[in-house]
């Protein structure tokens, strides 16, 4: 198994773009309105998506802590997608 990458569900994408441009360095091609952001940091994929787009994107609702812009989601490279059912 070998990490492919993690997500961040975010509430206000242009305060996170700010930050992981700014302050950590990454390079952000998107724009401060981007639906969903891909970052790539030392071999290492991150993905920003707002929490109503990626709501939108699986059909499902999720709750969430209040007072955080993000949560988080890894993603993991398997083999065999089946055996991790």
């Amino acid at each position: 198994m070998k990490l492919d990458g993690f997500g961040i569900l975010v509430e206000d994408m242009a305060v996170m773009i700010r930050f992981y441009r700014d302050v950590l360095g990454f390079e952000i091609k998107e724009d401060e309105n981007a639906l969903n952001v891909f970052l790539e940091k030392d071999g290492t994929l991150f993905f920003l998506y707002r929490r109503t787009d990626f709501e939108k994107m699986t059909g499902q609702s999720y709750s969430y802590v209040t007072g955080l812009n993000g949560h988080y989601e890894i993603a993991l490279s398997v083999s065999n997608y089946a055996e991790v059912e």
